[in-house]
């Protein structure tokens, strides 16, 4: 009987465990939503400011949430708690490392500028290895390695 009891409660702790992994296992990315957002200690108005981003379309992880309130990591490792009413779904990255951006998805292709590491860029869409991206200027096609953030 012990025995039985004993590995009913082995098998629910090692399902418990396997099910949080999978619900845990894709990252919710979002970016901000205008240039000027908020982010705080704790998840609600009345907690103090703990710093301000100034980038519309920052991609940010979130990694929990409290009501209307979403705890984020940005790409340096900054955390805090960002309303909501801040954030939007919109897929955009930001390269680990300087990349080229290429006027069509391939290495061959004309290549039409450097963008350097940690610059912004809005997905257009991606296929295979290559994602369409556009910046303030520019819009053309990077490798989609070593990138950070929501990838289509």
């Amino acid at each position: 009987m012990f025995k039985k009891i004993f590995l009913r409660n082995i098998f629910i702790i090692y399902f418990a465990l396997f099910s949080f992994s999978l619900s845990s296992a894709e990252d919710i990315f979002l970016s901000l939503k205008k240039s000027k957002v908020n982010v705080r200690y704790g998840p609600g108005f009345d907690s103090p400011i703990k710093y301000i981003y100034k980038k519309i379309n920052l991609p940010v992880k979130q990694i929990d949430k409290k009501e209307n309130f979403r705890r984020i990591i940005d790409f340096k490792n900054n955390s805090g708690w960002i309303h909501i009413s801040q954030l939007k779904d919109v897929s955009s990255v930001i390269p680990r490392s300087d990349v080229v951006l290429f006027k069509k998805p391939s290495n061959f292709s004309e290549p039409l500028v450097n963008i350097k590491r940690g610059r912004v860029l809005v997905i257009i869409k991606c296929s295979e290895n290559w994602c369409k991206v556009k910046t303030d200027k520019y819009d053309g096609w990077i490798n989609s390695k070593n990138l950070w953030g929501k990838i289509n």
